[in-house]
């Protein structure tokens, strides 16, 4: 472990070969796994457990207590995932009583002054684009990518495999595969060079371009959207999937297409 000039507590447990650049500070309670690199002016607070193979950046202030005021100093954490890039001047806030913790899963790239707010629950594989913020309580599924300079309201959910376009305004839930964007909020497709890139056959696809076409295009409500998918398409697990979503979205989703 390297620390010329870097300060890290006693108390903080890092593994061997670590390596800590000059002016980092880890305080108390702190885990870091494995290969991990922490560069110059990152500071690490009290509650942060941080996985193997992580880099993260200058700047970056992580396990920071919640900017909620209801916030009592509950003994919260932060979770970062092995082999996810954090990159400048990034915040990952603790969490509060609700769900105690804050976290980021594996393999994810979290570009330069992204915020991450307490209680977010980010999924594995995930792109967020520089400026992007996570109000409190959102929930990201796996292999999200988001745009530069979009804001997420609290409690929203964002469906694995979306894309979301940059600068969004996000304030209702966004359903898995879909490409959101405009003002308001709306669906613009299924993110069909994502899932190519993920291995999902054409069939599938036009499968999943099907069933949004029945909820987001056919001019139905989202009940009867969802009655039409679950008589007339075929189970899959993504028809499962999609179903389950939108019945159980609490903010309601996205518009639909609108020219």
């Amino acid at each position: 472990m390297n620390q010329p000039l870097a300060y890290v507590h006693p108390g903080a447990k890092i593994a061997k070969n670590v390596v800590i650049e000059p002016f980092a500070i880890i305080h108390n309670n702190v885990e870091i796994g494995e290969g991990s690199w922490i560069g110059s002016n990152v500071t690490i607070m009290e509650g942060a457990r941080i996985g193997k193979n992580v880099s993260i950046f200058p700047g970056a202030v992580i396990s920071a207590i919640p900017q909620d005021k209801k916030y009592e100093g509950e003994n919260s954490t932060v979770e970062i995932g092995d082999n996810t890039t954090i990159r400048e001047c990034v915040t990952i806030n603790r969490g509060t009583s609700d769900r105690m913790k804050t976290k980021v899963g594996k393999n994810c790239w979290i570009m330069a002054y992204c915020h991450i707010a307490h209680d977010c629950f980010v999924g594995d594989h995930c792109t967020f684009s520089n400026y992007t913020g996570l109000a409190g309580h959102v929930d990201v599924g796996n292999y999200v990518t988001i745009g530069a300079m979009v804001g997420v309201h609290q409690f929203t959910t964002i469906g694995d495999h979306s894309f979301l376009g940059a600068g969004s305004m996000v304030g209702k839930d966004v359903p898995p595969y879909t490409k959101a964007a405009r003002e308001p909020l709306s669906y613009a497709g299924v993110n069909s060079i994502g899932l190519r890139r993920r291995g999902y056959s054409t069939e599938k696809i036009r499968e999943i371009q099907n069933i949004y076409r029945i909820l987001f295009q056919d001019n139905n409500n989202i009940s009867q959207a969802a009655a039409i998918i679950e008589a007339e398409m075929e189970a899959t697990s993504e028809r499962d999937e999609i179903l389950q979503f939108i019945k159980g979205s609490k903010r309601g989703v996205m518009k639909g297409y609108f020219k």
